[in-house]
């Protein structure tokens, strides 16, 4: 591992004005995509989509930071012979790869899941790195309910394999992104979602120093503090993003390389008038 990359890379991928593209659609998922404008989710057809979005060199060197891709993308050539990743990189961004297998039931724990992929992810990190992956990301998912939702025990093991995921990718020179994601499927407030947020952050990062990753090569990609989409009572533009930052100031380490938002399901317009209500709070570490 050297630390030095690690954070070059890590800090550009927070270039300001910049974002982080997530072509990391599963066949699953882009195929309904494709079905919505009746198009056939083939191979070709699913390379020739992700193919016209890297080719938007204006666009892509403007705003895009990094590019997440899926394991069949980052094989795969464009119509005239060039890696799809060699496009990314002519385009001024860096490429990434998503690495989890989904989550999954977590046994012993009705209503909670816990994140797979570990199994053999070394190996998998050493091809991505030939292909020319410089980050991956890698997604764990914290629900809330009445029902005692989440519990201790869902939440550390969950943060455990996130930890475990991110000292492989440094192992191997590439810079993690840790998404620790609670879900806004509930209706719960934003106070529920503060108190998790906050006790999921203190045990993933508690879990990520017990596994020696260096916090200056990595990225932290958490939720917002927001109440659930079932709850009657919705948190205003301001109290969300006063709400976010006082979880984050409180319980992720200073030295960590920069946070980039994960919307969970909000609608583009109130992710973007959150993450800039933030933005307009002042500096920030």
């Amino acid at each position: 591992m050297n630390l030095s990359d690690l954070n070059k890379i890590a800090l550009a991928m927070v270039t300001p004005g910049k974002g982080i593209l997530a072509a990391d659609e599963s066949s699953g998922t882009i195929k309904k995509r494709f079905d919505a404008i009746k198009v056939d989710s083939t191979e070709d057809n699913r390379r020739d989509y992700r193919e016209m979005l890297f080719r938007s060199q204006e666009a892509m060197s403007k705003y895009i930071s990094g590019v997440i891709l899926y394991d069949e993308t980052i094989w795969q050539n464009a119509k005239d012979g060039t890696p799809l990743v060699k496009l990314i990189e002519q385009a001024g961004a860096i490429p990434g790869i998503k690495v989890d297998s989904g989550a999954k039931p977590l046994a012993l724990h009705a209503g909670e899941k816990i994140t797979e992929g570990l199994d053999g992810l070394r190996e998998r990190l050493q091809e991505y790195r030939k292909l020319g992956a410089k980050f991956a990301k890698w997604r764990g998912v914290i629900e809330i309910s009445e029902q005692g939702i989440p519990t201790t025990s869902a939440i550390q093991a969950n943060a455990h394999a996130l930890a475990r995921y991110a000292a492989l990718c440094q192992e191997a020179g590439i810079v993690p992104i840790v998404e620790p994601e609670v879900l806004m499927d509930g209706s719960h407030d934003i106070a529920r979602c503060e108190a998790v947020t906050s006790q999921v952050l203190e045990i993933v990062f508690a879990e990520l120093d017990n596994q020696r990753v260096v916090f200056e090569g990595m990225l932290l990609k958490p939720n917002m503090v927001i109440a659930g989409m079932k709850c009657p009572q919705q948190a205003g533009v301001q109290q969300v993003a006063e709400a976010t930052m006082r979880c984050l100031e409180r319980h992720v380490p200073p030295a960590v390389s920069g946070i980039v938002f994960l919307s969970g399901g909000q609608s583009a317009q109130d992710a973007t008038a959150h993450l800039n209500a933030m933005n307009q709070l002042g500096a920030h570490p």
